[in-house]
């Protein structure tokens, strides 16, 4: 059995651990309350621009322009991947269960460039040999739309340039306050199949308000100024759109994931300290008995 003062070393060290555990939930919990408002008031702008864009897609039948237009290319494509995590750690598996979505997926190291957005999962990727382009840490403590603008530009150029071939999005949605679901999406281009996909979808019948099953008469998508022009003003703004959405959202998943692990790590901390206690008090009794044992023996043995 470990001695009294090491056992009362430890149980100090731990409630000291235990009292910053306490404050950073405590943190964390106000800092979530304002990223879960900022990411419910966005979100629907975020679905919406998804959505919207889509729809031109699906009634624009076959759409000609570089930054939706699938290249033919030989050999493997390059992939650029926008990786949102957090500058700090103490978040249980939030920053890992999204550096696993490049590492465990279909991104080759060499056929791969990262754009990161957030210190520790630049730091993890970089690690295991991933080219990162450019670091837009600081974004994560308090992103604003034109960090998604300046992030998209970026991305838009290296896309353009044909440094890259296809553009994904890597980042944690918000569910609710225990719930963060790590999400790859892709962003750029849409292939002829996802493009057939949207024109499917839109082809459907939809019942009338009078219920009687007629066709809704879709008509193609006509674009004033030309199709190239409007495209390219639409897309990077879809695209900007998208990435401050999702900043927002993994601001949000950042700090329920820190809550929920500071609460853990402060109830693991208590019952270390009840169990330390209870090993104190039987160290400190066996030590009394002892002491009893030696000043009887000693008072029998002058007897």
């Amino acid at each position: 059995m470990a001695s009294m003062r090491d056992i009362k070393r430890r149980r100090e060290s731990i409630q000291s651990t235990s009292q910053i555990t306490k404050a950073m939930k405590l943190v964390s919990t106000v800092k979530l309350q304002h990223a879960k408002g900022r990411a419910e008031e966005t979100k629907p702008y975020f679905d919406k621009m998804y959505e919207t864009v889509s729809g031109m897609l699906s009634r624009s039948g076959n759409v000609d322009h570089p930054l939706l237009s699938e290249r033919e290319k030989t050999g493997n494509k390059k992939k650029g991947v926008i990786l949102i995590s957090s500058n700090r750690g103490l978040a249980g598996g939030y920053n890992s269960n999204i550096v696993k979505l490049v590492t465990q997926g279909d991104f080759p190291v060499e056929d791969t460039i990262v754009f990161p957005v957030g210190r520790k999962g630049m730091e993890s990727v970089q690690r295991l040999g991933y080219t990162c382009q450019g670091d837009y840490s600081e974004v994560m403590n308090n992103p604003l739309f034109g960090d998604a603008v300046s992030i998209g530009k970026t991305v838009v150029s290296a896309l353009e340039s044909g440094e890259i071939d296809e553009v994904y999005l890597a980042y944690t949605v918000f569910k609710n306050t225990v719930t963060h679901i790590p999400t790859l999406i892709k962003l750029l281009p849409f292939t002829q199949e996802d493009i057939q996909n949207m024109e499917e979808a839109a082809a459907k019948p939809e019942e009338t308000d009078a219920g009687d099953g007629a066709k809704k008469a879709e008509a193609l998508m006509n674009y004033e100024p030309e199709e190239s022009e409007t495209l390219g003003y639409i897309i990077p703004m879809y695209m900007n759109s998208l990435i401050f959405g999702a900043l927002v959202e993994a601001v949000a998943s950042e700090n329920g994931a820190r809550m929920q692990a500071m609460d853990s790590a402060t109830s693991n901390a208590e019952e270390m300290i009840d169990k330390l206690g209870l090993l104190y008090n039987r160290a400190r009794q066996s030590a009394i008995t002892q002491e009893l044992t030696e000043i009887v023996a000693g008072a029998s043995a002058i007897e």
